[in-house]
């Protein structure tokens, strides 16, 4: 029996109520990859839209569909997608027409790199005025905790060798952060990432991010996953803030009251002791769990 090529490229959508502009993307997909692109498959998983979606799936062709049964969530719809995907290189793009297509081939002659980013950098990007102080401040918290310049930190169009993704993929989450945690992880253990910019475009159809909650969970992921792989970038400012913090409180005490020292200079000295003792022990675990 002859052995079924190897797709180069698994191209991976996550659709949850896309069917304004589902069809139209994925033909412009097909158009696009053509005669200008290695093999590649397309995978779609829908995941548990309460719209048309799954319809239109059914009457389009050349495309796997994977259907969960109720909505997931966006990292958990990749996730489905990544263990049915037969290609060496994971391309991930949004159903809603945001991303510009055309770029994908640009992105997918970049394999000398274990990700390639589409960052949303270009002066026509139309990033929403609602999203952008998040964003901003999102993206200089990553790059003090990574000590790296990010220039888009959750773009959702970008390619992935897909055993560095199985590398790292017990960490990601199943919510909107998918893309932010698996930037952090390879920067944090110094994989090689490229950045191109991209446009960005209006979207069609209702979008699904809820500002303040997502923001806050982004925020979350990030000193979270921080601590996971270099956990004295958040215990070493934090330390030393409360060490400060304890030398003024013993200085104000000295010159401008009866006591020279109190139970809240003790008290500060001692968390400060506390979390760099704790800190060094975390950096201590995760380099012997990287050796």
């Amino acid at each position: 029996m002859e052995q079924e090529l190897k797709k180069s490229v698994s191209i991976i959508m996550p659709v949850y109520n896309e069917e304004e502009s589902l069809r139209s993307v994925l033909n412009e997909i097909k158009q696009c990859l053509k005669e200008r692109a290695p093999s590649y498959e397309i995978i779609v998983v829908n995941d548990g839209s309460a719209d048309q979606t799954k319809q239109v799936l059914e009457q389009i062709g050349e495309i796997k569909v994977v259907n969960h049964s109720e909505n997931r969530g966006y990292g958990a719809a990749i996730k489905s997608g990544v263990r049915q995907a037969e290609g060496e290189y994971i391309l991930i793009i949004d159903a809603d027409g945001t991303y510009p297509v055309k770029a994908i081939p640009e992105l997918i002659s970049c394999t000398d790199y274990h990700m390639v980013v589409g960052a949303r950098t270009k002066p026509t990007a139309q990033i929403p005025l609602m999203r952008r102080p998040a964003k901003w401040l999102l993206n200089q918290l990553a790059n003090y905790l990574t000590g790296i310049k990010i220039p888009d930190l959750n773009s959702g169009l970008r390619l992935i060798k897909k055993d560095v993704l199985n590398r790292f993929i017990y960490l990601l989450p199943d919510g909107f952060s998918f893309t932010t945690t698996i930037t952090l992880a390879l920067l944090t253990n110094g994989c090689p990432v490229k950045y191109l910019p991209i446009d960005y475009y209006k979207r069609e159809g209702k979008s699904k991010f809820r500002p303040i909650k997502d923001t806050l969970n982004y925020f979350q992921l990030i000193i979270r996953t921080i601590l996971y792989f270099d956990p004295l970038k958040i215990f070493l400012p934090v330390g030393l803030v409360l060490f400060l913090l304890s030398f003024a409180v013993l200085f104000y005490s000295y010159f401008f009251t009866p006591k020279v020292m109190d139970i809240t200079t003790i008290i500060l000295f001692i968390s400060a002791i506390q979390i760099l003792a704790i800190g060094v022990l975390a950096d201590l675990v995760v380099k012997s769990k990287n050796k």
